[in-house]
């Protein structure tokens, strides 16, 4: 496993309100690049949150063609049930990632869970758009507290 201070995981809400800012988000991975020397990000590639993250980030390879950019999937199945459109985003990035990681075999009730564990086990920072304290973001948020990382919360 490579070393966890160069990376940094993400968790965010499906649902995206008004209080988010994609230029606030874009800036925060600026500053973990510059100022942290991240190169590392790993994204869960679900819905909202972590599919506009994966767009910023690719998006920003062109500036740092060093960035990696780690698909975290948590079951063969995910995109199944998203919209056509999801689907065709979630697509595009997971083949612009520079690669993909798949959690679990199949789904079950856990997956999502381990997914969110994985990222959080190799990166000293997290991302997070959280604004609920229920649920798979607000859950990666406590876990990473409990193993001692660094929060930004966008």
């Amino acid at each position: 496993m490579e070393d966890i201070k160069n990376a940094c995981a993400l968790t965010g809400h499906r649902t995206i309100g008004d209080d988010f800012s994609e230029q606030k988000l874009k800036d925060i991975f600026i500053e973990l690049i510059r100022e942290q020397n991240v190169r590392t990000f790993y994204c869960g590639m679900a819905i909202g949150f972590d599919l506009i993250a994966c767009e910023i980030l690719c998006d920003l390879r062109a500036v740092y063609p060093d960035l990696r950019v780690v698909a975290c999937v948590p079951c063969p199945e995910q995109a199944e049930k998203f919209s056509f459109f999801n689907k065709r985003t979630y697509e595009r990035l997971l083949n612009a990632c520079d690669e993909k990681v798949i959690v679990s075999p199949k789904y079950d009730r856990a997956c999502m869970h381990i997914r969110n564990r994985y990222m959080v086990d190799r990166a000293a920072f997290l991302v997070a758009y959280c604004n609920k304290t229920t649920g798979g973001s607000a859950s990666t948020v406590r876990y990473a507290e409990k193993k001692s990382r660094e929060i930004i919360f966008v």
